[in-house]
């Protein structure tokens, strides 16, 4: 074994391996692989497998392996020689991302089942124009969230940008709105859904509440609350103050529905949406994110 194997392989003590069958160093499939390698190569013909070995020192590494006859004055093999190479970062980068494009998509399949259900909603009715515009605005909302999760590599996305993504067409003035809150990683399909309910209270703000006249605000916030019997719940709200008075609408509207099921189903909590005569509040009690910024 050479000095750069003896490295390679964490091995102080050569002597404690010499002599030893060297396809026993092999698990699994790779005994077998290794078995053949040697066979092939001892015919006269070089070999190659992949397989997983440890290291003398017990570290699982995954190589490529080679195995190439030598051969003698008499044109037969007499020795082989076996040229393994540590791969197990390619290996290791390979499975990732292998993971991530199954993680992708069946985060893309989630998003376009979420377009098809605002489609669906939203170009309802004869009135198409207005619709066509409400549905765009919905698909840019969720537009920017993906933004924020893709920025990440598919993973978490940031609650609070979540909400400041959502919020920016709405507000030219941003000191009408206060966001308050310590951050907290949503997963993908959360940030999706308080992206797209963000947009819909925005959207009904500036059209019939308090961000349609000049003096009106929203106050967003949110805090972990610890100290629930059934452990810790996110405790989040959206309340409007200082726009014209509201009342509670006889029907509900799409909108509407959509803030309040999807926050409660992909937050797994309860939803309410009140109108008072100060102004739109939107309260969810939900099982807490995970804290990690």
């Amino acid at each position: 074994m050479s000095e750069g194997g003896k490295r390679v392989m964490e091995v102080d003590d050569f002597s404690a391996f010499q002599g030893c069958p060297w396809p026993d160093f092999w698990a699994g499939d790779g005994n077998v692989a290794a078995r053949q390698a040697v066979e092939t190569a001892a015919s006269g013909q070089p070999a190659q497998f992949f397989g997983d070995a440890k290291t003398a020192k017990g570290t699982q590494k995954f190589w490529e392996v080679q195995v190439i006859p030598v051969f003698g004055e008499g044109g037969n093999p007499t020795h082989l020689l076996s040229i393994s190479k540590d791969i197990t970062d390619v290996t290791d980068a390979l499975r990732r991302n292998e993971l991530l494009a199954q993680e992708l998509q069946h985060r893309i399949k989630n998003t376009l089942a979420m377009v098809a259900a605002v489609a669906s909603q939203t170009l309802k009715g004869e009135d198409i124009s207005d619709r066509r515009t409400a549905f765009l605005t919905r698909i840019q909302a969720l537009s920017k969230a993906n933004e924020i999760i893709t920025a990440k590599t598919w993973q978490n996305a940031p609650m609070r940008a979540v909400i400041e993504k959502a919020l920016e067409p709405h507000l030219p003035r941003p000191e009408r709105c206060s966001i308050q809150g310590d951050d907290l990683d949503l997963t993908a399909k959360q940030a999706l859904s308080l992206a797209l309910s963000v947009h819909e209270l925005a959207t009904n703000a500036t059209k019939y509440g308090a961000l349609s006249g000049e003096d009106g605000r929203v106050d967003i916030e949110w805090r972990v609350d610890d100290e629930q019997p059934v452990g810790e719940r996110l405790l989040f709200e959206w309340r409007e103050t200082g726009g014209p008075p509201v009342s509670e609408p006889s029907s509900r509207g799409f909108g509407s529905k959509l803030v309040m099921r999807a926050l409660a189903s992909d937050f797994q909590g309860k939803v309410t949406l009140d109108y008072l005569p100060t102004g739109v509040v939107c309260r969810m009690l939900a099982p807490a994110p995970t804290v990690a910024l």
